[in-house]
């Protein structure tokens, strides 16, 4: 080609020639047009050289890197997976033998979250990641080894809890009661790369596919035996978060347990409260270090990212004379320390790998592309360590990443064709664009969606650079002078409270996030539900009543105002009664007290459970809060209650009993400035329209005999027992009581006759006493229970009993919340509400006896005790409102 010419490609394909600079018209170079021999043949070849045939090859060359990549990921994996199984180990932990291992530790300890199986609360414990590298066998054989375990420490010391009888059991269970303290902070404070000599029973791996060759469970009878100390640079690191830790000491609690997970992704102090309220609202990444944190550190030495490699680039490597390489050396070294001091975490690991090919671009002068940088990063790392490809946590810190380069920017550029401000434009675009694709990942693992990420994550941003840079200068001030960083950790505190606050806010209102169909299946339904949302938007959007209509819409779908609610759902009923909330495997009733006010009995499993149910009933004043006795499927959602709401009281049973659970019930109440009483036999109280009385425990409620020969025992037998009068309806509450003492409990109260509702003791065990059964009558029996739950709750048997007698049965695990309405004369109920199984319930009303009507009917028929009785049918209505407000008298 002639010096000065330029090739064009839409010229070559209108006419095979080229074109001449400055030519009049964009003449053509000899020969173009055919005017010289060889015109045709010289056409033929331009063509097979065109762009045509560029494309195949590039194409070719794509096909065999990807193909060339496949090769090599797998080729790593099956090397990986052959590591995981050699040696002796998976074959000891395949017979569950007691073995005296050397480890050496991978991660930091970190302590399980409690979980409430059945009526207990699980001990706590600790896990950890380690390499196995020394195993002495049962028959004394020692061999050498490199192999992942992960090491669960349990603190010796269980308690036996006597009388924890669940269906289908034919003896008193055994749950084991621990707490945090002990050995255990010993254990919690140990850094990668220390060694340590356990004596643990080996069991397989949780899953097959696991990374890990084996489980090692370990009991501590003290602190660990320490073989050889860590590493220098793990204690530089170790002793730099410990700083951190130290220096926001006396900060608020949200603050002192955020600050350290923004910063190097230390969430040791994160409650489970907070920790919801970030999973609410889709601010966990902000938890997990990640790009962002490195970005923001990175910034201060070089300055913006588009200006970082010329020379009027800023940030301190500018101020203190760096070079291009210079700078990038030091922020390589800044991008490794990174990675020790916040552990290599998949989101770490992708963030520092992309930053350091960043950083070589700068250092060599080479032209920076984003794109091929994170995929370069992705592919090293996979190729490093292949069991990141089959963690949750990568694959959304590459998504997020990936989404942030490429739709992004497209976003936001027609955001501001539409005169949004630029820099808005970019964080709403930015905000978006990760949501959409991470949000089909989230519903894969948790089976839900949330409404409120976006904004949430917009109103955190504000605050995240001056927390990061704030905490970080802290962080480094720490070994030198703890007041100054005690002084920046206040100053970062501000912005810390900030994101909690907006957490927080974003987890309580009624819509932040709905039920979405889990795994694969449901993931793959909401990724096309957002391709075509996304299609649609791009031409409905064009118009701004329609934004308004649709802004409208979402904030109506995520504030759900009570009136708009009950007009559409029928949820909840104006006039109801009583409320057995669906809280999972426990109970948890509410009773209406007037206007706002109710009376709460029990408070279920599971905070989260119990304070949506009281959201969607309007409940904000609780006078009283009845605990019928301390086991944890009764106790354990008390957070829940409190939270944002005025409680006056809490009454429990006199039987403090299991006490670690008791204890937590108290310390609890003791936060919230809320008194705790002891129910008292023979109590009567009245709240409003509500009176009822305390039937059980008698004063001298122990290990004593019951008029049927059995023997009272554990906390079951102790729950307070309840008789409600509300609106004419009569409501039996027996907590858990068992056959022994519904004896005694008839032996005691004579004159106890029919009821129209009984709350099924229990939990609808097979545990029960015919003779109380038959005595009460009920017209309605209600059973709260999980589903899927253990224990066969409730047991076919009870439920075939209650039938036998004409009683209507309803369950929450099958209907969801379950809300009794209207007067012995014109009693019905309400079924719907958030089920166990995460899906929400058709709201239905049921008239208890008589004439069913068909569905589509207003109103309902009033049912007399007299009339028969017969399973409901499904019907919808309008029902008129009662309030009553008085206040509670003893």
């Amino acid at each position: 080609m002639w010096p000065g010419v330029s090739t064009s490609s839409a010229a070559s394909r209108g006419s095979g020639g080229s074109t001449v600079p400055g030519a009049p018209g964009g003449r053509r170079a000899a020969g173009a047009d055919g005017g010289g021999g060889g015109g045709p043949a010289y056409r033929r070849s331009a063509r097979g050289r065109g762009p045509r045939s560029g494309r195949t090859a590039g194409t070719l060359v794509a096909l065999a890197a990807v193909l060339l990549c496949a090769a090599a990921g797998a080729a790593s994996a099956a090397l990986h997976a052959a590591d995981v199984r050699r040696g002796p180990l998976p074959t000891w932990a395949q017979r569950y033998a007691q073995l005296t291992v050397e480890l050496e530790v991978t991660d930091d300890p970190r302590m399980t979250r409690p979980k409430v199986r059945g009526s207990q609360r699980t001990p706590p414990a600790l896990v950890f990641t380690a390499d196995a590298v020394r195993v002495t066998a049962p028959d004394g054989t020692v061999t050498a080894v490199h192999t992942p375990v992960l090491t669960v420490v349990q603190q010796r010391g269980t308690k036996k809890v006597k009388g924890t009888r669940e269906a289908g059991e034919g003896k008193p269970g055994r749950r084991a009661e621990g707490g945090e303290g002990g050995v255990l902070p010993e254990w919690r404070r140990l850094l990668p790369s220390t060694r340590i000599r356990v004596t643990a029973r080996a069991a397989p791996a949780l899953m097959a596919a696991d990374r890990t060759a084996a489980l090692l469970r370990v009991t501590a009878v003290g602190p660990p035996t320490v073989v050889a100390p860590p590493s220098a640079l793990q204690r530089l690191a170790g002793s730099l978060r410990a700083g951190l830790r130290e220096a926001t000491d006396g900060l608020s609690p949200d603050a002192r347990a955020l600050l350290p997970g923004l910063v190097v992704g230390d969430t040791s102090r994160v409650s489970a409260d907070l920790d919801d309220a970030f999973r609410a609202t889709d601010l966990t990444h902000l938890l997990a270090v990640s790009g962002s944190n490195l970005t923001i550190v990175l910034t201060v030495l070089i300055g913006p990212p588009h200006l970082a490699s010329r020379a009027e680039r800023r940030g301190l490597a500018r101020r203190i004379g760096l070079s291009l390489r210079g700078t990038a050396l030091v922020g390589g070294v800044l991008a490794l320390g990174f990675v020790v001091v916040c552990r290599p975490d998949p989101s770490v690991l992708r963030a520092a790998a992309c930053g350091l090919i960043a950083l070589l671009a700068i250092g060599t002068g080479r032209r920076r592309t984003l794109l091929p940088a994170l995929a370069a990063a992705v592919l090293l790392l996979v190729l490093y360590d292949p069991w990141l490809a089959r963690r949750y946590g990568f694959l959304l810190s590459v998504l997020a990443t990936g989404a942030l380069l490429l739709l992004a920017p497209r976003w936001s550029a027609a955001l501001q064709r539409r005169r949004v401000p630029p820099r808005l434009a970019e964080v709403i675009a930015a905000a978006a664009a990760a949501q959409a694709v991470c949000a089909p990942v989230i519903a894969v693992i948790a089976a839900r969606v949330g409404l409120v990420g976006v904004p949430c994550n917009l109103l955190a941003e504000l605050a995240v650079a001056p927390a990061t840079i704030l905490g970080f200068a802290a962080l480094a001030v720490a070994p030198v002078s703890l007041p100054v960083a005690e002084l920046l950790a206040w100053c970062a505190g501000w912005p810390a409270e900030w994101i909690a606050g907006v957490a927080r806010t974003g987890a309580e209102l009624p819509g932040a996030e709905v039920d979405w169909p889990g795994g694969w299946v449901g993931g793959l339904a909401l990724a096309a539900v957002t391709v075509v949302l996304w299609a649609v938007g791009r031409r409905v959007l064009r118009r701004r009543w329609v934004c308004a209509l649709c802004a409208l819409v979402l904030v109506l779908a995520v504030c759900r105002p009570a009136p708009l609610t009950r007009v559409l759902t029928g949820w909840p009923p104006p006039d109801w009664r009583v409320v057995a909330c669906d809280v999972g495997q426990g109970d948890g009733l509410v009773l209406a007290a007037g206007d706002g006010m109710a009376l709460v009995v029990d408070t279920g499993p599971e905070p989260r459970a119990i304070d949506r149910c009281l959201a969607g009933l309007g409940v904000h004043r609780i006078p009283l809060i009845i605990l019928t006795h301390f086991h944890a499927d009764h106790v354990d959602g008390l957070p829940g209650v409190l939270r944002g709401r005025s409680v006056g009281a809490i009454e429990t049973t006199t039987f403090q009993e299991p006490a670690t659970q008791a204890k937590f019930v108290h310390g609890i109440a003791a936060q919230a400035h809320v008194p705790v009483l002891r129910a008292a036999p023979g109590e009567r109280r009245q709240l409003g329209p509500l009176t009822w009385e305390v039937l059980w425990p008698t004063a001298s409620l122990g290990p004593q005999p019951s008029p049927g020969g059995g023997e009272f025992s554990g906390p079951n037998d102790a729950s307070v027992a309840l008789l409600v009068r509300t609106g004419g309806l009569t409501v039996l509450l027996p907590g858990d009581l068992e056959p022994p003492a519904q004896q005694s409990l008839l032996a005691a109260h004579p004159e106890l006759a029919a009821v129209d509702v009984l709350k099924v003791a229990h939990h609808g065990s097979a545990y029960q006493d015919p003779q109380l059964m038959q005595r009460l009558i009920p017209r309605l029996a209600l059973i709260s229970c999980g589903a899927g739950n253990p224990y066969g709750h409730p047991a076919p048997r009870t439920v075939a009993a209650l039938r036998a007698g004409g009683t209507l049965v309803l369950r929450t695990d099958t209907d969801g919340a379950i809300a009794v309405v209207g007067t012995p004369g014109k009693l019905s109920v309400v079924v719907g509400g958030r089920r166990s199984k995460g899906r929400s319930g058709e709201r239905t009303r049921s008239c208890l006896g008589g004439r069913l009507r068909g569905r589509s009917e207003r109103r309902t028929r009033g049912c007399s005790r007299g009339e028969a009785r017969g399973r409901p049918r499904a019907r919808r209505g309008r029902w008129r409102a009662t309030r009553d407000r008085a206040p509670m008298r003893r």
